[in-house]
């Protein structure tokens, strides 16, 4: 089984990251898995490989660079990030059916809610939706972290948020990658709702 924790109000996001790291290292092999729910205040993100030219205009928007797997994104008020604390080894995962599971999740959120086109992109982690003129637009991103073959780090879904910063980096390292939210799409949703649904996706998985 998981423990579902809420990270209550906007959660800093060094400390969160920090949280999550002196967890997984102090977790014993039969330490219960958790599931975090957060939302965080705005910041960008650089992947442990993440190269700096990728952030174009950060404006007053802080730049943390963490250790996680991936490029530069973006976190920010309305949207919905989970971080899963997962012993891969108890869940007999690899770290690549473990980043198919997170995608499947958000898929299936997504589909509940009627975006029925959500689907992955070859080669770009994440979950995509297509746009009127045939592109796909980034509605999900990952970012995942394994350490003595637990995770930490996780999964970032835009649901109702102000999109302007994505326009000051290249997320996840593609110029001219277009972001939207679930409500750009027609989809209202309570942060809440989205957050309770995607990580009930992954409790079954888990379990």
């Amino acid at each position: 089984m998981a423990q579902l924790k809420r990270l209550e109000g906007l959660a800093d996001y060094e400390s969160t990251w920090q949280a999550m790291k002196t967890f997984t290292e102090n977790r014993l092999p039969d330490t219960e898995n958790q599931i975090w729910q957060v939302e965080h205040p705005p910041v960008y993100t650089l992947g442990q490989a993440g190269k700096p030219e990728h952030v174009l205009n950060p404006g007053k928007i802080p730049v943390v660079r963490c250790n996680r797997g991936g490029q530069v994104t973006y976190h920010g008020p309305g949207q919905v990030v989970i971080y899963p604390l997962i012993n891969l080894h108890r869940a007999n995962m690899f770290v690549k059916e473990y980043v198919t599971a997170l995608e499947d999740a958000i898929i299936h959120t997504l589909n509940d809610y009627g975006i029925s086109q959500a689907c992955r992109k070859d080669g770009a982690p994440g979950v995509y939706v297509p746009m009127e003129n045939g592109e796909l637009a980034k509605i999900a991103a990952l970012g995942v972290k394994v350490s003595r073959g637990c995770t930490y780090h996780g999964l970032a879904i835009n649901v109702d948020m102000d999109l302007s910063p994505f326009d000051g980096i290249n997320p996840c390292g593609y110029a001219q990658l277009k972001t939207v939210d679930m409500k750009t799409v027609g989809v209202q949703a309570s942060w809440q709702e989205v957050a309770d649904k995607v990580s009930g996706y992954l409790m079954d998985v888990f379990a």
